[in-house]
C-alpha cells in the first residue's frame, strides 16, 4: 500500500471533516501571517516528497529521502538569522524552503525538484546528487552521511569566536552569527555525534566560544529500529556546558518560540545548546522502504494520525490566521504548482560524461591578496636566535617546524590544530616554539578525538581559515577517515565548487622507527588516502624537500582550495647520516623562505641509463644508499624521488625515466594496496617491460628488533637492481 497516498487522502479526509487535532493555541506574540508563511513552507515541503515520489516512478527522479513528519523545521528556521550556517539533517526541506522565504528572489521548488530530477543545471550539486543546500541561502550541501556533518559544524562554530581574534582574508561568517546542525534521534547516538558533542562541551567548559544550536529531531525509529522511549532527553538533558530545550515539532508555534529562545541564548552566551524536537516519521525511512514489514501497523497508523500539517492547520484557524477551507485552499494550490513545475523539470538534462561529472572534484581556484611575506626586523624578531641557524645543515623536523613558522608569519589565516601541538611542540618536537610565537588563537591543542581534530578544520575551512591540523602518526587516521573521505574531498564535489574546505593535514607516518610502537606507530600504509578523488598526497624525504613542498601545500590550499595530506615520515625526523656514522648526508639548510617545490615536481639524482629506481621518504633514502653500492659496481643508474603520490605524476616519471632500459620501484608500503601497484600499471601500459619492484610484505610492523624485517632495505634494493639488470 502508497503510504504517502493514504496520508495524503487522509488530510483531505480530515480537513473537509474539520477533525483537526486537539493542541495548545499559539503564542499571541506570533503574528499571524508568519503563521501561514511557514505553512506553506510545509505544504510545500510535503508536496516535494509526493512529487520526487511521482518522478521516481516514471524514471525522472531518484532516489530520495523524504522530509514528511519532519515538517515542524520551518518554525526552527524561522528562529534564525540566514546568515547563521546551516548544517542540515537530510529529511530538512521545510528548514530550507522556511529560509529561502528569508532571502528574497528564491524559487525553492523549481531548485529543489531539480534536485530530485538530478538535473545538470540543479543550483547546488550540478546534477551529483540530491542534496539539500544553498549557497545563497548558508546551507552547505549534505549527502545521506549519518553523523559526519556535526564534527565539522562543531569546527564552523569554533571559527567564529577565533575569527574575532584573527580575521582570516576570506571570512564569510558575522561575528555574531551562530551554527545550527541538525539530525536524527538515531544519529545522535553514532559515535561522530557523540564526539562532536563531546569536543563542543569540552570547549565550552573552558570558556572558548563554541555558538552551536544542534537539533535533534526525534521521530522515533532509525531506519528499523526503535529508539528507546525518554533517551534522548535522558542522555542530553544533563550534559555539562550543554543547555537543554524540548518542544513538540507537531506544533509549529511552539517550537518557533522554543527555537527562539534556544537561538537567542546560543547567540547571547556562544555556548552550545541541544534542541530536542519531537517529530513523526510518515511514508517510511526512504525512497521504496516499505515500514509495515519491521513495525507494527498500529504505531504506522498513529503517526499518520498525527500529521504536523493537521496540527498547523488548527493553529492558524485557533488564531484567526486562516480558516481550514483556505488551508486546504493553500494545500491543493501548491500541490497543482509541484505538479507543473515537475513536467517541465522532467524535461531537464542530466550529467552524461565522465568529464561532466569529475569537474567540480578539483576546487575552483580564488583569488587571494598577494603577500610578501614579513619584514626582516619582524621575521628575526619571531624566529630570535634560530635565523643565525638556518644556514646550517639541520634535520627535517627543524626545517618543517620553522617552516611552519614562516608560513604562519606570512599568512594571518594559517592555524595549526592538532593534540599536544602547543605546549609540547608536538610528540616529536615538530611544533615547538610555535605556541610561544603565535599564541593559543593560532596553535590550538585539541582533545584527543581524531574526528574532532579534522571536524575542527574542515569547518574553520567553511569560515575562510587554511588549518594546518595534524595528526599524531598515520594509524591513528583510521578512527578519522570518513571526514577526509565523506567530507572533505566530496565537499567541492557535491557543491559543484560552491562550497570548499581547503586545508594541509600533517600526519606523521610510515615506518623504520627502531623498537617503538609496532604497528600503531609505524603504520606503512597509505592505501585509505590513495583512492580519495581530488585529495593531493605529498611524501618529502628529506628537510629542505619538507620546507618547500610544505609551502606549496600551504598555496594550493590558499589559493586552489585543495584539500593536501602532508605525510612526514617519522623516522627521516632526526635524520643525519647517510652511508657512515657522522657523514652527515642527511641534513640541509633552511631554503629561502621564497623557494618551493611545485606539485607534480619530483627530484632526479644521476643520469644513468642502466636503472631507474623511483622511490619516496624513506625508501628514497634507502635507495640513495643502495645506489652507491650499485655505482661501485659499474651500474649507471639515476634515483628519482617522487615527492608527490597523488596526483601520481605520470607525464614527469614517464619523460624522466623514457631513456632508462630498466625501471625498479621501491615502495615501503605494503606489496598489496601500495603505490607501486599504480607505478607498475602505468610503465606496463607505457609499454615498459623491463620492471620491477621492491616493496614491503603484506604484514604489520613488528617492535623490538624485527622492526624492519617486512620492509624494503638497501641491500634487498641492491640485490633486486642487479637480477633486474642483469649483472653480478
Amino acid at each position: 500500500m502508497d503510504r504517502a497516498a493514504i496520508v495524503h487522502e487522509n488530510f483531505l479526509r480530515r480537513m473537509r471533516a474539520d477533525d483537526l487535532p486537539d493542541g495548545a493555541p499559539a503564542d499571541a506574540a506570533i503574528q499571524p501571517s508568519k503563521l501561514v508563511e511557514m505553512f506553506r513552507s510545509q505544504t510545500l515541503s510535503r508536496h516535494l516528497d509526493r512529487t520526487s515520489r511521482a518522478m521516481q516512478k516514471l524514471g525522472k527522479g531518484f532516489y530520495t529521502i523524504g522530509s514528511s513528519g519532519h515538517e515542524g523545521m520551518a518554525a526552527v528556521a524561522e528562529a534564525l538569522r540566514p546568515s547563521d550556517m546551516a548544517f542540515l539533517h537530510y529529511r530538512d526541506a521545510a528548514f530550507q524552503i522556511q529560509r529561502a522565504a528569508q532571502v528574497p528572489g528564491h524559487q525553492p521548488v523549481w531548485d529543489m525538484l531539480l534536485s530530485f530530477r538530478a538535473a545538470a543545471s540543479d543550483p547546488i550539486s550540478g546534477g551529483r546528487h540530491k542534496v539539500l543546500g544553498s549557497r545563497a541561502l548558508n546551507i552547505p550541501p549534505q549527502t545521506s552521511t549519518i553523523a559526519s556533518h556535526l564534527p565539522k559544524a562543531v569546527g564552523a562554530a569554533y571559527s567564529l569566536g577565533l575569527a574575532r581574534r584573527c580575521p582570516p582574508e576570506h571570512q564569510c561568517l558575522p561575528p555574531d552569527s551562530i551554527v545550527i546542525c541538525s539530525f536524527g534521534d538515531a544519529s545522535s547516538n553514532h559515535s561522530t555525534a557523540q564526539g562532536a558533542f563531546n569536543t563542543a562541551c569540552w570547549t565550552s567548559y573552558q570558556s572558548v566560544p563554541m555558538p552551536i544550536l544542534f537539533v535533534c529531531e526525534d521521530n522515533g525509529i532509525g531506519i528499523s529500529v526503535p529508539t528507546p522511549r525518554g533517551w534522548v532527553a535522558a542522555n542530553f538533558a544533563a550534559r555539562p556546558g550543554l543547555k537543554y530545550f524540548a518542544c513538540d515539532g507537531l506544533d509549529m508555534a511552539q517550537t518557533l518560540r522554543v527555537s527562539q529562545v534556544a537561538a537567542d541564548y546560543v547567540r547571547s552566551t556562544r555556548k552550545p545548546a541541544f534542541l530536542h524536537i519531537t517529530t513523526v516519521r510518515l511514508y517510511g525511512h526512504a525512497g521504496s522502504d516499505v515500514e509495515l514489514t519491521y513495525r507494527d501497523k498500529t504505531a504506522v497508523e498513529a503517526g499518520e494520525a498525527n500529521d504536523p500539517l493537521l496540527h498547523s492547520v488548527r493553529l492558524m484557524r485557533d488564531a484567526g490566521a486562516c480558516s481550514s477551507e483556505e488551508a486546504l485552499d493553500i494545500y491543493t494550490e501548491t500541490e497543482a504548482t509541484c505538479l507543473r513545475v515537475a513536467q517541465q523539470v522532467m524535461q531537464q538534462p542530466t550529467l552524461v560524461t565522465a568529464s561532466d561529472v569529475m569537474t567540480s572534484i578539483v576546487p575552483p581556484a580564488r583569488k587571494s591578496a598577494p603577500s610578501n611575506g614579513p619584514s626582516q626586523e619582524v621575521r628575526a624578531d619571531i624566529f630570535g636566535n634560530d635565523i643565525k641557524q638556518m644556514d646550517q645543515p639541520q634535520p627535517m623536523s627543524r626545517l618543517i617546524g620553522w617552516a611552519l613558522a614562516d608560513l604562519m608569519l606570512t599568512h594571518p589565516e594559517v592555524v595549526v590544530a592538532g593534540e599536544d601541538v602547543g605546549r609540547k611542540g608536538g610528540v616529536y618536537g615538530v611544533t615547538q616554539k610555535l605556541l610561544n610565537r603565535f599564541g593559543p588563537s593560532r596553535v590550538v591543542d585539541t582533545l584527543l578525538d581524531e574526528q574532532s581534530i579534522l571536524g575542527l578544520a574542515i569547518g574553520m575551512a567553511h569560515n575562510g581559515f587554511v588549518p594546518v591540523p595534524e595528526i599524531q602518526f598515520l594509524a591513528y587516521l583510521h578512527n578519522a577517515e570518513d571526514q577526509l573521505r565523506g567530507e572533505a574531498a566530496t565537499l567541492s564535489f557535491f557543491s559543484n565548487g560552491q562550497y570548499t574546505n581547503p586545508m594541509v593535514l600533517r600526519i606523521a607516518g610510515l615506518g623504520y622507527q627502531k623498537g617503538f610502537g609496532g604497528h600503531f606507530h609505524n603504520d606503512n600504509s597509505l592505501a585509505v588516502l590513495r583512492d580519495i578523488p581530488g585529495l593531493v598526497i605529498a611524501c618529502p624525504s628529506n628537510g629542505a624537500d619538507a620546507a618547500m613542498m610544505l609551502r606549496e601545500a600551504v598555496r594550493l590550499a590558499r589559493e586552489e582550495q585543495r584539500v593536501v595530506v602532508f605525510i612526514e615520515p617519522i623516522a627521516l625526523y632526526p635524520m643525519r647520516d647517510l652511508h657512515t656514522e657522522g657523514d652527515g648526508e642527511w641534513l640541509h639548510s633552511y631554503p629561502a623562505p621564497d623557494k618551493t617545490v611545485s606539485l607534480g615536481e619530483i627530484n632526479v639524482e644521476g643520469s644513468g641509463t642502466d636503472l631507474a629506481i623511483i622511490s619516496y621518504a624513506n625508501g628514497y633514502y634507502l635507495s640513495t644508499q643502495a645506489a652507491k653500492t650499485l655505482k661501485e659496481g659499474g651500474m649507471a643508474l639515476r634515483v628519482i624521488d617522487m615527492r608527490w603520490l597523488a596526483p601520481l605524476p605520470s607525464d614527469t616519471l614517464l619523460d624522466a625515466t623514457k631513456d632508462c632500459r630498466n625501471i625498479l620501484i621501491v615502495d615501503e608500503c605494503r606489496r598489496t594496496g601500495s603505490q607501486s601497484e599504480a607505478l607498475m600499471s602505468l610503465f606496463t601500459e607505457a609499454g615498459r617491460d623491463r620492471i620491477a619492484r621492491v616493496t614491503a610484505e603484506d604484514s604489520f610492523i613488528a617492535t623490538g628488533p624485527a622492526y624492519a624485517a617486512t620492509l624494503p632495505s638497501s641491500d634487498g634494493i641492491v640485490a633486486a637492481a642487479r637480477a633486474l639488470v642483469g649483472r653480478s
